[in-house]
C-alpha cells in the first residue's frame, strides 16, 4: 500500500498546527480527518524528519527480523516432528 503522505509531510502538518494554526484548518487544507491528524500526531509528534526516517528504518528491520524468526521456528518445529517420527 502506498502511503499518501511522506513522513516529512506529516511532520510539516504537525508543525503547522503547533505553530498556532487551527487543527480543522490544517486538516481541511491537506484533505485528512481530524482523527487521522491526531493519529499522525501521536506517532510523529516531537520528531524531526531525520528521526522519522530512522523510525521507518527500524520498523522495516524489525519486520524482517520477525519474519526470519518465524521461519526459523517453523524449521525447528518441522525438524522436531521428523526427529520424533524416526524414533
Amino acid at each position: 500500500m502506498k502511503a499518501r503522505f511522506t513522513d516529512e509531510q506529516i511532520i510539516a502538518m504537525i508543525k503547522e498546527q503547533e505553530s498556532g494554526e487551527k487543527t480543522a484548518d490544517v486538516c481541511r487544507r491537506h484533505g485528512i480527518s481530524s482523527a487521522t491528524f491526531y493519529k499522525y500526531k501521536s506517532k510523529y509528534g516531537g520528531m524531526e524528519p531525520s528521526d522519522a526516517k530512522r523510525l521507518r528504518a527500524l520498523e522495516d528491520e524489525n519486520g524482517k527480523l520477525k519474519k526470519l524468526l518465524a521461519e526459523q521456528m517453523l524449521d525447528n518445529a518441522m525438524l522436531r516432528d521428523i526427529n520424533s517420527k524416526k524414533w
